[in-house]
């Protein structure tokens, strides 16, 4: 796996990705904790709030701002999305109400939304080779899970000397020693393909691609379990540390951590995954698995006011969460690059973007408004929809229909 780093331009590209995550992670732990203070028991309320209006900002400006910029160096795109969001980190420890949070994360989230689609259509071109393309997949599925497993450990080092405001500034260093990095890499001089059409039609190009390939209307019902069962993760683990079990401030960043470990541990393995059975095979089993920590949470929610012990079924809930949908999430740009040729690549990872992140636009709010109401009545709806989502996505790639370029030549001609 480790070999695709002899590549300077990646290796500088995948250290910017790294150190850029692991501010990403202090930000969770710490907006987990600023809507604490500012709302109580309601955090989780407005934790699905702030993830609605990222999703937002995600699922709108995401097609147009890549349709608008696709001419651009793509240099300059990553360091004025970076900078932005190092700005937006350094100015939410001073917010005081909630309408605050709501109006920086839609700015922040805006900027990842440029900075995302551009980055990951960038690696495809750095590493050409197929074989070391799924090693820098599992690599980066690596750096996230990291980023998950270290950053909340991290946090709660952090949190026993410091206050969670502090937590905001490691953010605004990771995002300007990003910047830094990609500034003083070289990158692979850009095709500039002239796209046909006007400004509406090239935002969709690459949704109608979706409508159009069986590997990728697949990919879309595999996204909505993937945002299920992320949503009650990372909505609702506030809660659950520090309402429902009343444990302390680091109790979140333990269980965002177990929930990395799962998925650390199914990313060093996915590699010999693929090879073996396929990634549609691995992507439904993620399905399966994620859909099983789901169900597990609702024992769980309903046994943790009178057993202590149900803590540790959360954890082990979370890293089962964790490791189905590292299963899921590993392989699927596998599938956007084989669906792609050089003119619809940027299209199709951007409407991946899009569309997955559509999925949380409907999970987050129920994980949150849901789950205000009723822990229980959340998992479970949650736990429905995972399991109804990856069943039905094998019917939309029947076994043996092997995904290729041509599927998104057609897309693109229609």
């Amino acid at each position: 796996m480790l070999s695709v780093l002899r590549s300077p331009v990646y290796r500088n590209l995948f250290t910017a990705q790294v150190v850029a995550l692991l501010g990403t992670g202090l930000l969770t732990v710490a907006l987990g904790l600023l809507a604490y203070d500012l709302a109580g028991p309601n955090a989780g309320a407005v934790l699905g709030t702030a993830l609605t209006i990222k999703m937002v900002a995600y699922v709108g400006v995401a097609p147009v701002i890549a349709a608008i910029v696709a001419r651009l160096p793509k240099k300059a795109v990553l360091v004025s999305a970076d900078v932005i969001r190092a700005l937006v980190a350094l100015s939410l420890p001073f917010l005081g109400e909630i309408w605050q949070i709501y109006v920086l994360v839609f700015v922040l989230q805006a900027a990842s939304a440029t900075f995302t689609p551009a980055f990951q259509s960038l690696i495809p071109t750095v590493l050409p080779d197929e074989k070391d393309y799924t090693k820098a997949l599992s690599l980066s599925r690596l750096a996230y899970d990291l980023e998950a497993l270290v950053s909340p450990i991290l946090a709660a080092i952090l949190l026993t000397v410091i206050s969670y405001n502090n937590l905001f500034l490691g953010t605004m260093i990771g995002f300007l020693a990003s910047a830094t990095l990609v500034l003083a890499t070289t990158l692979p001089r850009q095709m500039l393909v002239a796209q046909p059409g006007n400004l509406w039609q090239r935002t969709t190009l690459g949704v109608r691609i979706f409508a159009r390939t069986p590997s990728l209307r697949f990919l879309m019902l595999m996204n909505l379990t993937v945002g299920a069962a992320t949503a009650l993760v990372l909505v609702n683990s506030v809660v659950y540390s520090r309402d429902v079990f009343g444990l302390s401030s680091s109790s979140l960043a333990m269980a965002l951590a177990c929930y990395g470990a799962g998925s650390l541990l199914v990313a060093l393995n996915v590699p010999r995954l693929l090879s073996r059975f396929g990634d549609r095979t691995v992507m439904f089993s993620g399905g399966m698995v994620s859909a099983s920590g789901l169900l597990l949470s609702i024992p769980m929610t309903i046994a943790a006011k009178e057993w202590d012990g149900a803590w540790w079924m959360l954890l082990a809930a979370w890293f089962i969460i964790g490791a189905g949908t590292s299963l899921i999430s590993t392989p699927s740009s596998r599938l956007l690059l084989r669906a792609s040729t050089d003119d619809t690549r940027g299209s199709i990872y951007t409407a991946q973007f899009s569309l997955s992140h559509a999925c949380f636009l409907v999970t987050y709010p129920l994980a949150g408004w849901v789950g205000s109401v009723s822990l229980t009545a959340a998992a479970g709806l949650l736990f429905v929809i995972a399991f109804a989502s990856a069943f039905a996505a094998r019917r939309f790639w029947p076994t043996g229909v092997t995904p290729t370029r041509s599927s998104a030549m057609v897309g693109a001609a229609s």
